[in-house]
């Protein structure tokens, strides 16, 4: 496989310092250019970071010396020194999406973060072990942007990482009809630290501004179908969902209730044998960033645990546990993922992985 050439937008916040601690040592990606507001532009990223670096590791040396160039006035120096870029900006939705579109029209494909673009209809949201086959779209947008080799692909939100995934595998054999899951997310959803936000130690914040329409709307894209270059979004199962903010740093819990239809539910075995099983076009392909075993089921009461778990084969892993009948519900389960790794930066990595082996990029 040949190094790759990437860029990142937005490299100086929480999500775009994981993609430069990320493409450090990737066998496939080398970093080339980094960019972000006019504030930092010129300076140098470890100017630019400053002491707001929050990863545990220092800065890569690769990336240190990188001028950083300016996400909106440096486009062309971006592009021309890429073959791809991830995106990472923090600025208001519709000045992401029209940024976006203006690196994908610049012939340069962005694999982005951020929710502007996840209701695009031709933009693929894409979450590699369940629904890879979304890829297709970007024939479609290419139309659409007059374009040879750009376009836009987008991971879904940090928040369904961890339930999508374990309904996906039975929902090959099996209608789940309604589901309700509680998430308790951490405070590095919000780029947050405990430094940076004190407020949160030992606290419960019962809402997250937006995301419990995200958790219960995402899903039904993920699961749509591809039809006249547009992805159709599909009509079931019936999520509702609360998001509740809680003191931890990296990791997002989700208790997870759901029904199946008349026609049929398997027990718990069956579950647990599908979800240990289970394999997805990143596993079978063999990516540098995909879990060897993507659903990971605990026998322990107490797991899993976010500061146990939720680092699971280098976070890319989904944790379950603690799978029973339901007196509402026919099941009910615990999960977790890490939201920054396999939420974030992780899963927009292996998605760029995935487009990589299958010739998108």
């Amino acid at each position: 496989m040949r190094k790759y050439k990437v860029g990142i937008i937005g490299a100086t916040g929480m999500v775009g310092q994981r993609f430069v601690e990320l493409i450090n040592n990737h066998p496939w990606f080398e970093l080339s250019s980094v960019a972000a507001s006019s504030r930092s532009a010129g300076k140098t990223y470890e100017e630019a970071v400053g002491g707001r670096w929050m990863m545990s590791a220092p800065i890569p040396d690769a990336a240190k010396k990188l001028t950083v160039l300016s996400a909106e006035s440096d486009i062309s120096k971006v592009t021309d020194s890429v073959d791809f870029v991830f995106s990472a900006v923090d600025m208001k939705k519709e000045e992401i999406k029209a940024l976006e579109e203006i690196y994908a029209k610049a012939e340069c494909p962005v694999v982005s973060n951020n929710s502007a673009h996840r209701w695009t209809e031709d933009v693929p949201m894409i979450i590699p072990e369940v629904n890879p086959e979304h890829l297709e779209v970007i024939s479609g947008q290419r139309k659409r942007l007059g374009t040879k080799r750009g376009f836009i692909a987008v991971k879904s939100n940090c928040s369904i990482q961890s339930y999508v995934p374990a309904f996906h595998p039975l929902m090959q054999k099996y209608k789940i009809t309604n589901a309700l899951a509680c998430t308790y997310q951490a405070i590095s959803g919000a780029g947050k630290t405990f430094e940076t936000w004190p407020e949160m130690v030992e606290n419960v914040i019962p809402f997250i501004g937006g995301e419990e329409e995200k958790s219960e709307k995402e899903p039904l894209k993920i699961w749509g179908s591809v039809a006249n270059d547009k992805i159709l979004t599909a009509t079931s199962p019936a999520i509702t969902t609360q998001c509740i903010r809680v003191a931890a740093l990296d990791g997002h819990m989700a208790a997870v209730f759901m029904s199946f239809d008349d026609g049929g539910k398997p027990d718990i075995e069956e579950m647990k044998y599908i979800w240990q099983n289970y394999k997805g076009l990143p596993q079978e392909l063999e990516l540098p960033s995909a879990p060897k075993q993507f659903l990971h089921y605990f026998e322990e009461e107490n797991r899993p645990q976010t500061k146990l778990d939720c680092n699971l084969e280098n976070g890319m892993a989904i944790s379950l546990g603690r799978l029973r009948q339901d007196s509402q519900y026919d099941y009910k389960f615990i999960c977790l993922s890490h939201n920054t790794l396999r939420g974030a930066a992780g899963g927009a990595m292996l998605t760029a992985e995935l487009l990589c082996a299958q010739d998108f990029i």
